[in-house]
């Protein structure tokens, strides 16, 4: 692997880890407009170190929250930090389910259907415009909430559908409050990628030469430091109401991608 090469697909997996663009449908209208080859398909350990990377920014983003939430759980009473670990932990079953026994099936919707990438971008744009107009609240995520935006979640393992555009306008359009919705929509995900690169890891698939060491380790900085920026950054844009921008921007790409599919 080319070190420009690492710190370009770092650069792209911090920011759209956080940004409500989806990185799954990005790749896939990159495969369709470069050709399934030009698009590189990186190494399974290069992929779990990008994950760590993304994780760890929002890890360091949410410290204080993090801290407060274990200082919680540790007075083992039924205080608003355990209430909000459960709540990580319901919102974890819908994706966790998806991806038991649905594996197969979405692997499908993975193999250069641009038209379905168009027309989950597009919907995508829809619910970002949604979540722009809700009224402002002080509402937190209560135990339902929670569930549903989980439902969010796995229904964003769809190509062309923002994991983080999905759970956020979902929390927003239930009546929580802005900030807490972008809180709980970054939160809810760290759980899920460190126990998806437990499974790789243990999964025995990962090799590892020392040649590529620098490279990977160029990776893991430039998608920490991407991730960074765009996970606050992007707290900052839902507190001020500004995701119609993304929405606009995800319309015309998907309008784009239903276009290309159609005569390209």
């Amino acid at each position: 692997m080319e070190l420009i090469d690492a710190i370009i697909l770092g650069i792209i997996q911090g920011l759209t880890e956080f940004l409500p663009v989806s990185s799954s449908g990005h790749l896939e209208l990159g495969k369709a407009i470069l050709g399934a080859h030009a698009v590189p398909e990186e190494s399974l350990l290069f992929t779990v170190i990008l994950h760590f990377a993304t994780a760890l920014s929002t890890i360091v983003v949410f410290r204080k929250d993090i801290l407060e939430i274990f200082k919680g759980l540790f007075q083992f009473k039924w205080n608003e930090e355990t209430q909000f670990s459960l709540k990580i932990i319901l919102s974890m079953i819908p994706a966790a389910l998806v991806g038991i026994f649905l594996n197969d099936f979405i692997e499908v919707f993975f193999d250069g259907a641009i038209v379905i990438v168009g027309i989950m971008l597009i919907i995508t744009a829809f619910l970002l415009y949604l979540a722009d107009l809700a009224k402002t609240t002080d509402k937190g995520v209560s135990f339902r909430s929670a569930f549903v935006i989980g439902m969010a979640q796995a229904v964003a393992i769809l190509p062309g559908i923002s994991r983080s555009g999905a759970t956020i306008s979902a929390a927003v359009l239930l009546g929580v409050d802005k900030g807490k919705s972008a809180r709980f929509s970054f939160l809810m995900v760290v759980p899920l990628i460190l126990g998806k690169m437990a499974k790789d890891v243990m999964g025995g698939e990962i090799n590892f030469h020392g040649d590529q060491a620098v490279a990977m380790g160029a990776g893991f900085v430039a998608a920490f430091i991407a991730g960074l920026a765009a996970c606050t950054w992007m707290i900052k844009l839902v507190r001020q109401s500004k995701l119609t921008y993304f929405a606009i921007y995800c319309l015309v790409v998907g309008l784009i991608a239903l276009a290309w599919s159609i005569w390209g």
